[in-house]
This record gives structure tokens, C-alpha cells and sequence, in this order.
């Protein structure tokens, strides 16, 4: 039986400055950072308050196809990556903080029925979502103009 998650991956274009940006900038502990082989390295990153689950910072490379690599790497260079979603106690006050570091947002903090959101971008590109929830029914999105 699944008792729970323990490992999501982050598509990444430099394993080393993403380790930076996401223990300098975004708060994380370095999990595992590991060189297993001349041709892979095993780098995790985890949160303080939820340490059980690590994000695996990691390239596109083999054992994926050369086809689907480029394809990444393409979706990379546009911005075009999914990333994570992260609670956060006060939306407007993290996006603050992030923002003087140098973080790039696609959307500023924003009323939701589900709570405030924000959406940037990690130093690869991916997109990041920040919400600091509240609860809903789901009649609060009737009418909701989600953006």
C-alpha cells in the first residue's frame, strides 16, 4: 500500500545554481547531493517543515531519448516548464521577499476563492505557483474570474 510521497522531480537547467536558488532564495535544505557515475548526479533539496519529501533537481538527460531531451530543453528555454505549488502564510508578504532577491513573477498576488496566489518562475524557468489558502466551497467559483 502507498503510504505517501516522498520524491517529486524539478526539471532543471543547471543542477548547481538551482541547488542555490532553491536553499539561498527559496528557503530549502540541500537533501542528497551525490555523483553517481561520471554521467549522473543525485542532488535533492527539502523543505524544513517537510522533510519527507524531496524535490529531485535533475537535467534532462539519458536514459530519456534524444528526441525528448531537446523537447525539454526547448520548453526550458521558453519558460514553458510546470514546477511546484507551495503554501505560504501570507502571499503578498512572501512575494515581497521573493521579488527583492530577484525572483521573476508572472503574476503578482492575486484574490482567488481557494485564497491569494502569485505565480513565478524558479531560475530554470519553471512555473511556481504560491497560494496561501483559505477555505471554499465550491459555489465561491461561481462567477470567479480565475485570470
Amino acid at each position: 500500500m502507498i503510504t505517501n510521497i516522498s520524491l517529486l522531480s524539478v526539471w532543471v537547467t543547471d543542477i548547481d545554481a538551482s541547488l542555490a536558488f532553491y536553499t539561498d532564495v527559496m528557503g530549502f535544505e540541500v537533501g542528497d547531493d551525490l555523483q553517481l557515475g561520471p554521467d549522473f548526479r543525485w542532488c535533492t533539496v527539502v523543505h524544513p517543515k517537510q522533510p519527507e519529501i524531496h524535490l529531485h533537481l535533475t537535467t534532462p538527460s539519458k536514459p530519456l531519448p534524444d528526441y525528448l531531451i531537446a523537447a525539454m530543453e526547448r520548453a526550458q528555454a521558453e519558460g514553458a516548464m510546470p514546477g511546484i505549488g507551495l503554501n505560504v502564510d501570507d502571499c503578498r508578504a512572501t512575494y515581497s521577499d521573493l521579488k527583492a532577491k530577484g525572483v521573476e513573477f508572472l503574476q503578482e498576488p492575486e484574490d482567488r476563492p481557494y485564497g491569494v496566489e502569485a505565480l513565478m518562475r524558479d531560475n530554470s524557468g519553471n512555473w511556481m505557483v504560491l497560494v496561501e489558502p483559505r477555505s471554499f466551497t465550491p459555489e465561491d467559483f461561481d462567477g470567479a474570474d480565475l485570470g
